[in-house]
């Protein structure tokens, strides 16, 4: 995206995390599993897809373990787009 000249704001979560209450105003009405990231080691230990944790659990997991967030959160306005969705980026850019 940098590429194409879209200005970027990055933010490296393991070094500046997302805080419980951050995570909470960015994913909002939406629904909070789909920022889960389904390959992470956590997510397939504790099997969340079978038995997703509550929204609170998982707000405080992912604080805790970034890596746990699906990855990258591109966002513009008020749409998010989760992990490498070309389709729907290049829908975000248009």
């Amino acid at each position: 995206m940098q590429k194409k000249g879209v200005q970027l704001e990055l933010r490296d979560l393991d070094k500046q995390r997302l805080t419980e209450k951050e995570l909470n105003e960015l994913i909002g009405g939406r629904d909070y599993t789909l920022f889960l990231n389904p390959r992470n080691e956590l997510y397939r230990e504790r099997r969340m897809k079978e038995k997703p944790p509550s929204r609170a659990e998982a707000l405080k997991l992912m604080a805790e373990n970034p890596n746990l967030i699906r990855r990258p959160v591109v966002i513009r306005g008020r749409q998010i787009v989760l992990g490498y969705d070309q389709a729907q980026l290049k829908k975000l850019l248009s």
